[in-house]
């Protein structure tokens, strides 16, 4: 049985300043939005946090970026969000910016206990700067080493109460991978109850805490067809 929180401040309230946090999402969907709020109200700072995009400039992680608790960035995506723009840009804020494919390959080998592996993304750019190039098979190759995390906070649709967690569609998306590479897995989900085995995505293993609320689940940009 998982600890379940009753409010989501108290599953984040001993993450301390300067750590690694994973947090899952793609745009705005999956992200665990309550717990980000969350975290911004502890006051929680010099955070390294490993996610796709950084939100918005008022929503997900923005909120994070806005009260200047993050230190470092490593995404794949700087998206809508002008702060994150502007942070980056005047050397507020650091920044590792990697392949999409690379950053989800290096988080599930961080899960699984893989150290690091070659790929060719990024061979002959700056990204490939500083680090190790093998030819196999007369083909140039990367090495690029997995990430891990302090925390993970994930968004799941339903857990039941032994950790194990199912998403919904796309909600899916960074979030498995990242439950399983964090050192402690923090669960925002819909709801609890029963799962049918065929239902799980992230079994319970890779999960320590539960906290269950509503999420508002905006739209990273609403477009609308007219209508008459």
């Amino acid at each position: 049985m998982k600890q379940v929180f009753s409010t989501f401040q108290e599953a984040v309230q001993d993450i301390p300043d300067g750590a690694t946090l994973m947090v899952g999402g793609f745009g705005l969907c999956g992200i665990p939005e309550n717990l980000i709020k969350a975290l911004a109200e502890t006051g929680v700072k010099d955070l390294t946090i490993i996610s796709n995009n950084c939100g918005v400039d008022d929503w997900g992680l923005g909120i994070l970026l806005k009260n200047k608790q993050i230190k470092k960035m490593i995404s794949s995506y700087v998206g809508e969000n002008k702060e994150f723009e502007r942070q980056a840009l005047s050397g507020e804020l650091e920044v590792e910016l990697i392949p999409q494919g690379t950053l989800a390959e290096k988080i599930r080998a961080g899960g699984a206990g893989i150290p690091a592996f070659y790929t060719p993304a990024g061979v002959g750019t700056m990204l490939a700067e500083g680090k190790e190039v093998r030819t196999f098979r007369r083909k140039k190759y990367v090495l690029e080493e997995a990430l891990t995390a302090d925390f993970s906070l994930v968004c799941a649709a339903k857990a039941d109460r032994m950790g194990n967690l199912t998403y919904n569609k796309t909600a899916q998306n960074f979030n498995p991978m990242m439950a399983a590479a964090g050192n402690i897995t923090i669960a925002e989900v819909e709801k609890i109850g029963e799962l049918h085995p065929n239902e799980i995505h992230t079994p319970g293993i890779y999960v320590q805490r539960l906290a269950i609320g509503k999420l508002e689940k905006r739209i990273e940009r609403l477009t609308t067809r007219k209508t008459g």
